[in-house]
């Protein structure tokens, strides 16, 4: 008995404006490229693709990019905060002590 294939999903969740299946993607074999596009706000993004890449992957392509975006601006945004400033551990080895 032959089983039935589920059709992979093409439509998924935008990360930036959170309506759900508004993001499409288009598989480009012929130029390797796979493109995605959310139709309420327009976010777009591209990536290189094999010819046994589906939608979900150049989905989550987008998925890890946003992820590395937002972990090097959060780690430029802590070394902001931290240039020029010193921790204070209690511990002087300069001090003179007062007896």
């Amino acid at each position: 008995m032959a089983r039935k294939r589920e059709a992979l999903s093409t439509q998924f969740s935008c990360l930036f404006c959170n309506h759900e299946s508004c993001v499409t993607v288009e598989l480009r074999k012929k130029e390797a490229v796979g493109s995605l596009r959310c139709k309420i706000c327009d976010q777009r993004f591209d990536t290189n693709i094999t010819y046994l890449s589906a939608a979900i992957d150049v989905y989550s392509d987008w998925i890890d990019a946003c992820d590395a975006v937002a972990r090097t601006d959060g780690n430029s945004q802590l070394q902001k905060a931290t240039i020029g400033h010193t921790r204070d551990d209690g511990d002087d080895e300069d001090d003179e002590d007062d007896f």
